[in-house]
């Protein structure tokens, strides 16, 4: 009799966590066109992560058109970490820890600054800004891969610093710090592998570091977004594997090329959305 009553407590219990979930997905408002452009950028951000860099800068636009800006920005950030968790299995044993390390406490540093204006500073100033400072570094890179030298600049500490506040900052206002990170890596001339596994590293601390803020600062993650997130953890996953997949197949010199070239996408997309 105790058995029957027990198994008719848990039939009920996970009827209610049933209506409840459906409630919540059902507060969404989304239609078939909306999820599919959810699991589309869940795929994308899996593929960004494992290596294509570029595949996901429609991301932040697509979502924030379904959500809106702020909202947004707290439904991509676990995406990214799961991305993250991804990208780490694979390429863990590719990575410069000096690279990852030497700018962290500045990127710590841009996040704070980024929740402290969040609601005070207009976005397309800022990203504008930032835009501008990857094209710049982008010119001076190129010209100086054409002159066949090696940067100097980077050895100095206030490189990594700028690198690291400006990148904190726009991860934080909207997760876009991936062409500032790529414009760091590539004047280090790591090889592909190290690249991938380097920013793999650096974005998963960082974006750690950012959830405690959009969870109770913000308010930009609950139940409602990771209940969410957790169903696009599939199309997460083939992107990583067709990322995987595709990056083994690409040359060192053609890689650095389609860095460069997303990374210019990207600035093109945040200069004119």
């Amino acid at each position: 009799m105790k058995l029957i009553l027990l198994w008719r407590e848990l039939f009920n219990w996970i009827e209610e966590m049933e209506q409840y979930i459906l409630g919540i997905f059902q507060s969404f408002d989304l239609d078939a066109l909306e999820w599919g452009l959810i699991m589309l950028s869940g795929l994308l951000v899996g593929a960004a992560k494992s290596g294509l860099s570029g595949a996901a800068f429609i991301v932040v636009p697509l979502l924030a058109m379904i959500f809106g800006g702020k909202p947004s920005t707290g439904m991509l950030l676990p995406m990214l970490i799961i991305g993250d968790v991804f990208a780490i299995s694979y390429y863990h044993r590719h990575t410069n820890w000096k690279y990852v390390i030497k700018p962290i406490p500045w990127a710590v540093a841009g996040v704070v600054i980024g929740v402290l204006v969040g609601n005070q500073v207009s976005g397309d100033f800022f990203t504008t800004l930032i835009a501008i400072t990857i094209l710049m570094g982008l010119v001076l890179m190129v010209w100086q891969d054409m002159r066949r030298k090696k940067v100097s600049v980077p050895d100095y500490w206030w490189f990594s610093a700028i690198i690291g506040i400006i990148g904190g900052f726009s991860t934080m206002i909207g997760n876009s710090a991936g062409p500032i990170l790529s414009i760091y890596l590539l004047t280090m001339y790591l090889p592909k592998n190290i690249f991938i596994g380097t920013k793999a590293w650096f974005f998963m601390i960082i974006n750690l570091t950012k959830v405690p803020f959009h969870v109770f600062s913000w308010e930009t993650i609950g139940m409602k977004t990771m209940l969410l997130d957790l169903t696009v953890v599939p199309a997460i996953f083939l992107g990583a594997f067709i990322g995987v997949r595709t990056v083994r197949y690409i040359p060192e010199k053609s890689y650095r090329i389609l860095v460069i070239v997303t990374t210019v996408i990207a600035c093109g997309l945040m200069l004119y959305r």
